[in-house]
């Protein structure tokens, strides 16, 4: 537990801990994560507004967590709820006022809201306090709802929240709401560029590219913990996937509507031309300003590069186009593509997340591939295409992956609930 003066002198720093954080997926997390250690919280959700909903965008839980093997993370089911005064988050959202409950199962008929019991039932968890804060924007909007759950005490028993976590809690809100209206400033930036690449290419969505970093970031995570990678080294690589996954094809922007829109396979030529899409993405981000521009410019330039030599661009400048020094062919043009650990491994990563997504999502020349087949595919590809590390781990989270795709369906709302 943290003591009053260490909660104070943490919060001093809290706002340069959370500016640092630009993708808005970490951050949430990371919110979620420090809240809970302010006021020593068993668990706790964090959820974004959308319109008149709330989406679950966070859950955490330590005593679940604990009940796993070493290494195995908790995989929640993602949901959405009205907001109005039926639910306790939707009321604090509805009214904008904080709920400080001291026991859920205790609530006053009188009460307009209600906790739904049936995760509870579900999981076997006992949920007990409840402190539900609104995140407001600097126009006192809500832009979110912040849940944390079952105060302990120093003999990790249950309590109520006090008024002083209340406060706490409150002024910890004030300053991570700074760093989320930033964060979405700069995802809305992203999905803006995004959108450009949609209106050329209709399979570049949102719903694809959110997907392609999710599925990057469970890989690069279990594979740095294979090599007992410093954690605070490990959430700054996160970071920077993230965003960088989510530009992957980009380049696209710069390719000809006759071949983007091709309604049937691509001759020679034209498959030659849209390789260049690595290239063009590569060089929008060739005026490095921070590492978040550097990761973007390797994954979209080497996200098609293939483990055994044979994908593209292979060893070419993005600012030339040209054949990097030493590595010309014959013609002078750039020798073919890179091979093995040649391949940044972010870019080795994305080649998996990218095809996999590819396979498993309806397209226009095609139905969606079922969980088996892309699973075989992936496997036999490992070796030739894919890193087989990267493809070994990517099937051991299969779960996650299930709840990746969930979570981010094309032009669907999450599942509603009336969970808390």
């Amino acid at each position: 537990m943290l003591s009053e003066k260490q909660k104070l002198d943490s919060l001093m720093v809290l706002g340069i801990e959370l500016n640092r954080i630009l993708d808005l997926d970490i951050l949430l997390e990371r919110v979620l994560t420090r809240a809970r250690q302010f006021v020593n919280a068993d668990a706790g959700s964090i959820y974004i507004r959308e319109g008149n909903r709330l989406n679950v965008a966070h859950s955490q839980n330590a005593t679940l967590q604990k009940q796993l093997p070493d290494g195995e993370k908790l995989i929640f089911s993602t949901f959405s709820i009205p907001i109005d005064e039926m639910s306790i988050a939707g009321f604090a959202a509805a009214t904008a006022k904080v709920l400080n409950i001291p026991d859920v199962y205790k609530l006053p008929p009188t009460k307009s809201y209600h906790f739904n019991k049936k995760y509870d039932e579900a999981s076997g968890y006992v949920t007990r306090s409840m402190l539900t804060i609104p995140l407001m924007s600097s126009k006192k909007d809500v832009l979110g709802i912040l849940q944390i759950i079952n105060a302990k005490d120093q003999e990790n028993r249950v309590q109520p929240f006090n008024r002083i976590d209340e406060k706490v809690m409150l002024h910890f809100a004030g300053i991570a709401t700074v760093a989320l209206e930033r964060a979405q400033m700069t995802r809305a930036m992203i999905l803006r560029m995004i959108r450009m690449a949609e209106m050329r290419d209709p399979q570049e969505t949102g719903a694809h590219v959110n997907r392609v970093a999710g599925f990057s970031l469970e890989i690069y995570e279990q594979w740095a913990k294979r090599r007992k990678i410093d954690r605070k080294e490990i959430d700054k690589a996160r970071d920077i996937l993230h965003m960088g996954a989510m530009l992957h094809d980009v380049g696209k922007v710069a390719i000809s509507d006759t071949i983007l829109k091709k309604p049937s396979p691509l001759n020679f030529e034209e498959y030659e031309i849209m390789k260049h899409h690595t290239v063009h993405g590569a060089r929008l981000f060739s005026n490095l300003q921070s590492d978040y521009d550097e990761a973007a410019a390797i994954i979209a330039l080497n996200h098609h590069e293939k483990w055994d030599g044979s994908g593209y661009p292979g060893h070419v400048d993005p600012l030339s186009g040209k054949a990097l020094p030493g590595y010309e062919s014959r013609n002078n043009g750039p020798l073919p593509g890179k091979k093995g650990e040649e391949i940044p491994l972010f870019g080795r990563i994305v080649a998996i997340a990218d095809v996999y997504d590819a396979l498993s999502s309806k397209r226009s020349y095609k139905e969606p591939w079922d969980e088996s087949r892309c699973i075989e595919r992936l496997g036999r590809e490992a070796g030739s295409h894919f890193d087989p590390e990267l493809v070994e781990i990517f099937i051991n989270q299969i779960a996650f992956i299930r709840a990746i795709q969930a979570r981010f369906k094309e032009n669907e709302l999450h599942p509603a609930s009336n969970n808390a």
